[in-house]
């Protein structure tokens, strides 16, 4: 696409828009003048569909209204509940429905995929992960190591980017795999890195894995919602992801986990068990012993939360009308567009960590400066932009295609070009 760095482009490319219509489907967050903000931080929390409300509120008023009896007569029935979401979540990331559950929090669905797939053994024992991944799964990789009586220094590998590089190179991973597969009991590395939003190739990495003897899963946080994911064909094991960044479910909304279908009836996998992941044909005769649930549904614990779900199921409605593709098509073309104006400025020590090859990320770019990248982020902050800094230098920014418009783009480009020169902020100049 031929981008052009002036404001009448961006309002064109917003005239054109096949998704423009969404953006009226979420709350935008008002600047302290009243006017819209520019929210770029989907990566991190999205925006409230404004449907969610009317969802929370009719599983308050059945509550209200009925009671215990909402189980089976609500207007969305309590009980089978979680199902009703299960389809529109498997669309999101490539599955069969009957490989997917909404459940729990996602380092919470991590630690009971590693129950099950992390099977350590004297000469097959090591976790692959990426090196820099988000804390919260390295934290559950140590303890998961830890909690086998092994050492991390030797269970747990890390592969970083080449030296000069923010980026870890494919082939890089595939060496590694082949020099030490035989002793990786599992890969667990994220979809999309938190930090650098390099999109990792799924398919190519599993593989390559299964080649060596591995099992293989993917932290989707940043993924899902975000990218085209097809675990059921790239053969991935498992996957979790949470749905309050691209999902726009709300904060710390009910989690997704995909258990690939040719586990589906592996009974004998170790696995932690509650009543809700019972065989829901025989769960309510309270029997002692355990029947597992064929699928990803066999691995649920507890009753599903409805508040959360009813948001869930009001966002993933949202998408399921945008449809994916249109989705990432556009999502192609803004955070080309914000690359295009970041690079046309020429702005001294600015750094893009993200790949530049739109297949190798999603929409988020991570940017750094050379000096005052603290600065200019909280003068975007005192100037309506809302998007994330993250330690030690990286602002992240997502424009996210369901509710984020080229105008957005251009005015957030245009004002970060402006703190980093030093400039005082002129929202009505033009580049």
């Amino acid at each position: 696409m031929t981008y052009q760095p002036d404001e009448s482009s961006a309002r064109r490319m917003d005239l054109a828009d096949p998704l423009a219509r969404f953006r009226a489907e979420f709350h935008i967050p008002k600047t302290q003048h009243g006017e819209d903000s520019i929210y770029l931080c989907g990566n991190s929390l999205g925006l409230q569909p404004v449907r969610v409300e009317a969802a929370v509120l009719q599983e308050l008023h059945d509550w209200k209204t009925l009671g215990v009896e909402g189980h089976f007569h609500a207007k969305h029935p309590w009980m089978p509940y979680h199902e009703t979401v299960t389809e529109m979540a498997a669309e999101i990331v490539g599955a069969n429905p009957a490989e997917v559950v909404m459940m729990n929090g996602l380092t919470v669905n991590l630690h009971l995929m590693m129950v099950s797939f992390y099977r350590p053994t004297a000469s097959r024992y090591k976790i692959l992960i990426e090196g820099n991944c988000f804390p919260s799964d390295r934290y559950a990789v140590l303890s998961q190591i830890r909690y086998h009586g092994l050492d991390p220094e030797t269970a747990l590998l890390e592969i970083h980017p080449r030296e000069g590089e923010d980026i870890i190179r494919t082939e890089d991973i595939e060496a590694l795999l082949e020099q030490e597969g035989d002793r990786i009991a599992l890969v667990l590395m994220g979809g999309v890195h938190y930090y650098t939003g390099q999109f990792f190739q799924l398919e190519r990495i599993t593989q390559k894995a299964h080649q060596k003897g591995c099992l293989v899963g993917f932290d989707l946080a940043h993924a899902a919602g975000n990218v085209p994911l097809n675990l059921h064909d790239c053969g991935v094991d498992f996957a979790c992801w949470c749905s309050y960044k691209y999902l726009n479910s709300g904060p710390g909304s009910v989690a997704g986990c995909f258990v690939h279908e040719r586990h589906a009836t592996a009974f004998d996998l170790q696995r932690f068990a509650g009543w809700w992941g019972h065989d829901k044909s025989t769960r309510f005769k309270m029997g002692p012993d355990y029947h597992p649930m064929p699928g990803a549904e066999g691995w649920q614990l507890s009753n599903p939360p409805i508040l959360a779900f009813a948001a869930c199921r009001a966002s993933l409605e949202v998408f399921r009308e945008a449809g994916m593709k249109p989705l990432r098509e556009k999502s192609i073309q803004l955070t080309g567009y914000l690359q295009y104006l970041l690079e046309q400025q020429r702005i001294d020590g600015l750094r893009i960590l993200t790949p530049t090859n739109p297949e190798e990320r999603g929409c988020q770019l991570s940017i750094t400066l050379a000096e005052r990248g603290r600065d200019v982020f909280r003068i975007l902050s005192e100037n309506g932009v809302i998007c994330d800094w993250r330690e030690p230098d990286c602002i992240r920014v997502a424009p996210v295609p369901l509710y984020n418009t080229f105008m957005d783009v251009y005015r957030f480009a245009k004002m970060f070009g402006q703190a980093a020169r030093g400039e005082t902020i002129q929202q009505e100049a033009v580049l």
